[in-house]
């Protein structure tokens, strides 16, 4: 499976209308668990730091002594987060989850909101992961839950199916809510060399200002804009539109709001 690109407009788009839909409390959440392990000169990497929602939140728990490197494979997403979090602790540096660029144990933590699903090998990325962990280390990671326990992104994947029958956008239901198998999930963790894994579960509200920043989200902030751009559709107007009107009959107009779930990783 191929990995999706995030570029163009799509990582200010998803910064702007995805991250406070989708992402903050997951963020908060995150930042939480990380500050039990977290120690003054704590080494820290995170992996699909994206556009830094997350990187943001932790650097504000993060030890005035301690270090972080924030990677993503996109260049154009961590070209945003480079470009609005500056602080001496951090390092920015592009980075392949399955081929990582660090020496063996030069990391105490290890954090990753929302990437494992992408990763095209995930055995192998947990081996990286592994690696580079030293002993007695932490990685952290969450996955969003499926289409059942997250309603918003299902209804717009199947007002998607509906308005393209034919050429459906398979997104959605593929990466990032379409992992989310606790066995599945716990057997790749093992067999990257992780002895110890616990998973649990998180849920906070998902709330958009408006159905149509919550339409303009998922249909201009993820590779579905993409998608729809070989479908030959240049013009997502009219898309956006179906997505906010099926949102507003189930969520509401302003606010749109549901809830989200997501499964939360400790492994070490």
């Amino acid at each position: 499976m191929t990995t999706p690109t995030f570029s163009g407009s799509v990582p200010n788009t998803y910064h702007t209308f995805l991250g406070p839909l989708i992402f903050d409390a997951y963020a908060k959440d995150m930042t939480a668990r990380l500050a039990r392990v977290l120690k003054p000169n704590s080494r820290l990497l995170e992996l699909a730091a994206g556009t830094g929602i997350v990187t943001k939140e932790v650097l504000g728990a993060l030890p005035p002594t301690a270090k972080l490197t924030v990677t993503d494979i996109s260049e154009p997403m961590l070209a945003l987060a480079r470009s609005t979090i500056s602080d001496s602790r951090l390092t920015f540096q592009p980075a392949d989850a399955c081929q990582l660029p660090f020496s063996e144990t030069s990391f105490d933590t290890l954090f990753c909101q929302y990437g494992v699903m992408f990763f095209p090998d995930k055995v192998q990325a947990m081996k990286e992961a592994r690696r580079v962990l030293a002993p007695g280390g932490t990685y952290l990671f969450n996955i969003w839950d499926s289409f059942d326990h997250n309603p918003i992104p299902r209804t717009v994947h199947e007002t998607l199916v509906k308005l393209i029958p034919t050429y459906p956008i398979p997104f959605l239901a593929r990466m990032p809510f379409g992992y989310s198998d606790r066995a599945e999930i716990e057997r790749i963790t093992r067999a990257g060399g992780f002895t110890n894994c616990t998973i649990e579960t998180v849920e906070f509200p998902c709330t958009a200002p408006s159905a149509a920043d919550a339409a303009r989200a998922w249909v201009e902030g993820t590779p579905i804009f993409a998608a729809l751009t070989e479908r030959g559709i240049t013009d997502t107007t009219p898309i956006r539109a179906e997505v906010e009107k099926a949102l507003t009959e189930k969520f509401g107009s302003a606010p749109c709001r549901s809830t989200m779930r997501a499964i939360v990783v400790t492994a070490s």
